[in-house]
């Protein structure tokens, strides 16, 4: 007999996130090709994908769906070059370990729930079908998506259970995510559990920023590369965090650790799915062009669902740039621990600002925005807030 392969969860790929198995590409007994997805894994981040280690066919699945998995667990058991061609022999005795119950609403069948393809999943659902009415014509009696399509309707059953249905008329139930579910959790354990979070909050005239931003523009434009407003606030974050480095540090028990290195998350919105913060890496380092193209390759990425698990680690401070759906403040908006402060910044808009020269006073229209920082009480005091804040308001308003 073949030798039977672990298929692992990667540490390197989901460290520091909690993680659940989302979907099983391959079912038992299905021939898999190395490198070929395997299963779909989902952080409470982004989902990744596990491949095959080798060529040979899916003998057990060890973390069923739905199933919380943590770094170095074993997801299932390949049986190594027992499909390296068509005319292979099927896997003896292909099994699933129920490792953990099923998510809610799915249905194990004779042949084991876990055992059947994605497509006769979905196809059983969304024909209220029942997996143990179906007699299954495949190898060891599983049921292939022909068997479920010839069903007769008299198989048919509801397709919600009552403890699915809505309490109350009226209303659309839509289920948590995992990501959903644990963003939720992630909020509430910063803001009840983990820090006392205290919000300062300064208005900034961006008059000097939109004047170099419209001089510099098509430069940008020239070389591919969006220059956004967004850049702008993290190199004048970049400035403040050298003005107060407990901005850009964590605390523990023994002591406030501080960041030597400036990695600078941004807050950015997956329509129907969340928020995720992918991190500039060693923004210390990099100038106005340096960051622009860091942050077009990171929202690009986040669009096309391409971020990798090491684009959301290690960041040290966060901009969460909530003005770009109309907000003019948020405050507290949640520290993403173990980070010590967030940056909001609110909606750009003409205000009416009494500017003084001349020796007289004058009113003025100006674009100007709200921003707002977020700290952990514990790492920074309010002194240090308003100064880590005016240094931020000095670099925004005498860009040059």
């Amino acid at each position: 007999m073949s030798e039977l392969i672990d298929v692992v969860l990667p540490e390197d790929q989901v460290e520091g996130s909690r993680s659940q198995v989302q979907r099983w590409l391959k079912a038992v007994g299905e021939a898999a090709k190395r490198h070929e997805p395997l299963v779909e894994i989902e952080t409470d981040k982004v989902t990744v994908e596990v491949p095959a280690p080798a060529d040979g066919v899916l003998a057990e699945i060890v973390a069923v769906e739905g199933t919380d998995v943590t770094p170095g667990a074993v997801l299932g058991r390949l049986q190594a070059g027992a499909a390296a061609t068509a005319a292979a022999p099927p896997v003896s005795a292909p099994r699933v370990v129920a490792a953990a119950a099923p998510p809610r609403g799915t249905r194990i069948g004779a042949t084991g729930g876990a055992g059947q393809s994605p497509a006769v999943r979905r196809l059983l659902a969304e024909r209220g079908l029942r997996a143990e009415d179906i007699a299954g014509s495949g190898a060891g009696g599983r049921i292939t998506v022909e068997d479920v399509l010839a069903a007769q309707p008299q198989a048919a059953v509801p397709a919600a259970t009552p403890a699915e249905a809505p309490a109350e008329e009226g209303l659309r139930r839509i289920p948590h995510t995992p990501m959903r579910r644990r963003i939720a959790a992630h909020m509430v354990e910063s803001l009840l559990h983990a820090a006392p979070h205290v919000t300062t909050v300064f208005q900034a005239d961006m008059t000097s920023v939109l004047a170099d931003r419209t001089r510099r523009k098509a430069e940008f434009e020239r070389r591919g590369e969006a220059l956004t407003l967004t850049a702008y606030f993290v190199l004048a974050c970049v400035d403040a965090i050298r003005a107060v480095p407990e901005a850009n540090a964590r605390w523990t028990n023994d002591a406030i650790l501080v960041h030597e290195r400036i990695d600078i998350g941004v807050g950015t919105a997956l329509p129907g799915r969340g928020l995720v913060v992918p991190v500039i890496r060693d923004a210390g380092r990099l100038d106005l062009a340096g960051i622009a193209a860091a942050l077009g390759t990171l929202v690009q990425k986040a669009r096309d669902d391409a971020l990798a698990p090491a684009d959301l680690q290690g960041g040290t401070f966060t901009i969460s740039n909530h003005g770009v759906s109309g907000s003019l403040v948020a405050a507290p908006i949640v520290i993403n621990q173990p980070q010590s402060a967030i940056l909001g910044v609110g909606k750009l808009e003409k205000r009416a600002v009494v500017v003084s020269g001349g020796g007289r006073d004058q009113i003025e229209i100006r674009p100007c925005c709200y921003v707002t920082l977020t700290i952990d009480h514990r790492v920074l005091d309010g002194h240090e807030a308003n100064h880590f804040m005016q240094t931020l308001v000095e670099r925004l308003e005498h860009w040059s």
